[in-house]
């Protein structure tokens, strides 16, 4: 691991939402790379917390640490792990500490809401390294599941080559698989395990949903009081309701009439936003009134669409039953679940910021950014993918290319500059020749 061998390494945090895997990683991180490794749950255990109290000093924190573990830690040689850190303020603050006086220990810390947490903790910027960790994409899904063929053939493909029909059937089936099951680990693990009966695998893999359903709202009752959870729980189910409201199969701007009874406006509403981001639970694409570079110059601040973190929660907060979603039989509804598709893989493979593009009436999905072009990004859910924006955005910045992910099979049409993605290539772009 880069991490371990790196020249002044400093204390890692892993960042995500809860059930991303975060403590699966750590743990096998120290199993495969570490001689030991000696692992602390600051959730399961309150009382590790009086470690912390009497002062930061790494040497003595560790020497009461081995006592509680009945186990000695080598600095030199073992990996530490602090897990739900968040639950610990000062074992938080400690890393800084470690990083200054106590560099060869491999420290790392993780917690399901440290994009809440750090706004609040006390440590210097630069003491710590972070990772983000995301729900599994689509690649990473099919690897869970075990399908070799389908990864195989990923891996091996080129932009250039056309994708045999058989090919293209079977990974728009396993792309629908994925629209019901997401990319959080243990719903991913539970289709693995029941795959050869459809019927049972998607009944499981819902009951497990509604569970981290229940899970992630006690966590805004624990962190964010009576009063706040309650606008954070309505603006999150509301998400999937607003967007529903869309009559042309794409994502519409969030509304804030309504989005909580009683509280409108940006203003009033950009703290519940902030919490849910911080949280890992939604995402957020900026809208942009320019295709020129640099994005950030022309973020319009109250204008964004907001996704839900994981496509197979989405399901389950819109209350589809899978066999809709496998049938592909939701209506206009199918833009929103290709889209927010689309921006899970976009954040997944680390794309910031994520944006849109709208100049009066003309609109378009996203717009990346690659070796300093812009190319947009139209999203289609399905066969027809026409689009009249794409070609406005084309005759006033002349990008490359234009890009349109669909239900269709890969095509290139150098003429015309248009390039036809499949939906589940999307973690791919760009493709390379």
């Amino acid at each position: 691991m880069v991490w371990k061998e790196k020249k002044g390494r400093k204390p890692l945090l892993l960042k995500g939402t809860r059930q991303v895997g975060k403590t699966y990683l750590l743990k096998e991180l120290g199993k495969n790379v570490f001689p030991r490794y000696h692992y602390l749950n600051f959730e399961e255990n309150s009382r590790l917390a009086s470690v912390f109290e009497a002062d930061l000093s790494p040497e003595r924190i560790l020497k009461e640490l081995s006592f509680q573990l009945d186990a000695s830690i080598d600095p030199r040689k073992d990996l530490l792990i602090f897990d739900e850190i968040q639950e610990c303020p000062r074992a938080l603050t400690s890393l800084k500490y470690f990083a200054e006086t106590m560099p060869e220990l491999a420290l790392c810390g993780a917690g399901s809401l440290l994009g809440i947490k750090l706004a609040d903790a006390s440590f210097p910027v630069g003491k710590v390294e972070f990772l983000d960790l995301y729900p599994l994409s689509f690649e990473e899904f099919l690897q869970g599941i075990e399908d070799t063929r389908a990864i195989s053939f990923l891996q091996e493909y080129r932009l250039q080559e056309p994708i045999p029909e058989v090919v293209h059937s079977h990974l728009w089936s396993r792309l629908l698989h994925y629209f019901v099951v997401g990319g959080l680990p243990e719903a991913v693990n539970t289709f693995r395990e029941h795959q050869d009966d459809s019927y049972t695998a998607m009944e499981k893999v819902r009951k497990l949903q509604r569970s981290l359903v229940l899970a992630y709202l006690a966590d805004m009752a624990k962190h964010a009081g009576k009063q706040n959870s309650m606008h954070l729980e309505r603006l999150w189910r509301n998400i999937p309701a607003q967007l529903a409201r869309t009559q042309n199969g794409s994502a519409s701007k969030f509304r804030f009439k309504d989005a909580v009874p009683g509280i409108g406006g940006y203003e009033r509403l950009s703290g519940t936003i902030d919490w849910l981001l911080g949280a890992g639970l939604i995402l957020k694409a900026s809208m942009v009134n320019s295709g020129l570079l640099p994005f950030s110059a022309y973020i319009k601040e109250t204008f964004f669409k907001l996704y839900v973190f994981d496509v197979g929660m989405l399901g389950v907060l819109s209350q589809l039953p899978p066999k809709l979603v496998l049938d592909y039989r939701y209506g206009t509804y199918k833009g929103y679940f290709a889209e927010n598709f689309v921006a899970q893989e976009f954040v997944g493979s680390e794309v910031t910021p994520l944006v849109y593009w709208k100049e009066n009436t003309a609109e378009v999905e996203f717009l990346r950014e690659n070796n300093g072009n812009v190319y947009p990004i139209e999203v289609k859910s399905g066969w027809v993918t026409h689009s009249k924006s794409l070609k406005v955005f084309a005759d006033k910045y002349h990008p490359p290319f234009r890009i349109i992910m669909s239900a269709r099979n890969i095509s290139i049409d150098p003429a015309r500059k248009l390039i036809h993605y499949p939906l589940y290539l999307a973690g791919r772009f760009p493709l390379k020749g």
